[in-house]
């Protein structure tokens, strides 16, 4: 069957200022809009084969290298395949190609996956009081644009190679040195790069753990490790969080009832209640979890923005049965991917073959290398004293605020960008975050982070993402009384 697609869809493209690329560039739009509309109006069913190339093109009146480059976009969103000497047909299942958004989704379950989804997925009229990472311009973009110059100068192969398996040296030992200014006596080979924080803590559950075992986390906790924790079908349990770490009573009656394989934990600067462990319940759990042959992942992601040192279970234990992970997405960047894992040689070799069957090697050259040029550079220790700073200050003041609401803060945190907030009267915090949600405004509310979901009453508050007046307006507003 033929088409007269010339006379639905030929456009003649007037040649601009903007030259040849451009007017290139409108021409194959123009093309692909056609195929699209004709399979959007069941004029070409799936299976069916599109026009030849050279007779597309003078249907269209366009070169032949237009249909070319508009059929291989076409062949890459999923909307036709090519048959190798045949031609290209519509794809059976062809996607709609003009849809409108779908929005929040106000009816999803609130999971360890509700605030993730909402805040990753939202527009960019949507405010994130409840995301976990800071605004674009509180980054330091300076010094990333010139790692991001100084990459593109040097050409090589770089740009297009595999990351070595135990990630590049130099970062390596830049790391290591760091670790040892703080105490952590470790070695480059005790250090592996991977292409992310969270990834580290897959790789570690996929060499100690098989369905079925049990995994304790703090009670509440990021949720993302109970995520993490279901998709590798093991058993979670929980151990209430004070504000000096885990209840060590219930941790020892946990490690007896459950003889967990494994602790993950952030203890310093917690999240998401912003708590630090103390001297002695630090001692205290590596006693237990020594006693007991527990393995523990103390991820430090947010260990840089500490005023001062804070007690760590990496640094008392040696890395004897702790595992530090950690990333740069906090302070660098979410999206320049690099995160490691500081443990024992041995358990490092094994951890580096599974990155290699899992990921063939750790994070890529240009990840790797603007991650080293950024820390290297003597502007990134200043830009980490002003965001700690800078912080405080809006800790203090979001907190001001918050309680004027009467939304209490559960402890003033030593450094850090969470406000840990219990809500009064009883209120739900499920409840107030659909609510907010209908207003383009997310939340994190309490029981997301909660294994025991005893957590209903509390929402957790990103300081840096408060600074438009519509989120407060939004939260006095929910927190109104039915009918009130």
């Amino acid at each position: 069957m033929q088409y007269n697609f010339a006379k639905l869809y030929c456009t003649h493209l007037p040649y601009t200022s903007a030259g040849k690329r451009m007017e290139q560039d409108t021409r194959t739009a123009t093309v692909m809009e056609a195929v699209k509309r004709k399979i959007a109006s069941r004029l070409l069913q799936p299976g069916e084969k599109l026009p030849s190339i050279r007779g597309f093109a003078a249907t269209m009146r366009v070169s032949p290298s237009t249909v070319v480059t508009a059929y291989d976009r076409l062949a890459a969103e999923g909307i036709i395949y090519a048959r190798r000497g045949s031609g290209f047909y519509v794809a059976d299942a062809a996607r709609p190609f003009s849809v409108a958004d779908v929005g929040p989704q106000l009816d999803r379950e609130i999971d360890p996956f509700w605030v993730s989804r909402q805040s990753l997925d939202a527009g960019p009229d949507v405010l994130k009081p409840g995301c976990g990472w800071l605004p674009a311009d509180w980054m330091p973009s300076e010094a990333m644009q010139r790692g991001l110059r100084a990459l593109a100068r040097t050409g090589g192969g770089h740009l297009f190679d595999y990351g070595e398996t135990r990630g590049a040296l130099n970062l390596r030992h830049l790391l290591a040195r760091q670790f040892s200014e703080e105490g952590l006596e470790v070695n480059p080979g005790q250090v592996l790069l991977t292409p992310s924080g969270t990834q580290a803590i897959d790789l570690i559950c996929r060499f100690f753990l098989r369905p079925g075992d049990t995994v304790l986390v703090d009670d509440p906790c990021y949720f993302n490790f109970q995520a993490l924790l279901k998709a590798h079908r093991v058993e979670v349990a929980g151990v209430s969080f004070t504000r000096s770490g885990p209840d060590t009573e219930l941790f020892e009656e946990a490690l007896t009832r459950h003889k967990p394989k494994l602790y993950i934990t952030n203890s310093g600067l917690h999240n998401p209640t912003g708590a630090t462990i103390s001297p002695q319940v630090a001692h205290k759990v590596l006693n237990l979890v020594t006693a007991h042959g527990l393995v523990v992942i103390e991820d430090d992601i947010f260990g840089s923005f500490a005023p001062e040192p804070l007690p760590s279970l990496a640094v008392l234990d040696g890395l004897e049965c702790v595992i530090r992970i950690g990333s740069f997405s906090k302070t660098l960047s979410a999206s320049v991917r690099c995160g490691y894992i500081t443990a024992r040689t041995d358990w490092i070799e094994a951890l580096v073959d599974l990155q290699v069957a899992t990921n063939f090697g750790g994070p890529g050259p240009v990840a790797s290398d603007l991650v080293y040029g950024v820390l290297s550079d003597g502007s990134y220790r200043k830009h980490m004293e002003a965001l700690r700073v800078r912080l405080a200050k809006k800790r203090r003041e979001v907190a001001d605020r918050l309680e004027r609401l009467g939304i209490t803060p559960w402890l003033s945190p030593r450094g850090g960008f969470y406000l840990w907030c219990s809500l009064p009267d009883g209120r739900d915090a499920a409840t107030i975050a659909r609510s907010a949600l209908r207003r383009n405004v997310v939340l994190a509310p309490g029981n997301v982070f909660s294994v025991s979901q005893t957590m209903t009453g509390f929402l957790r508050f990103n300081v840096s993402q408060m600074g438009a007046r519509q989120v407060y307006d939004v939260l006095e507003s929910a927190m109104k009384p039915a009918g009130g």
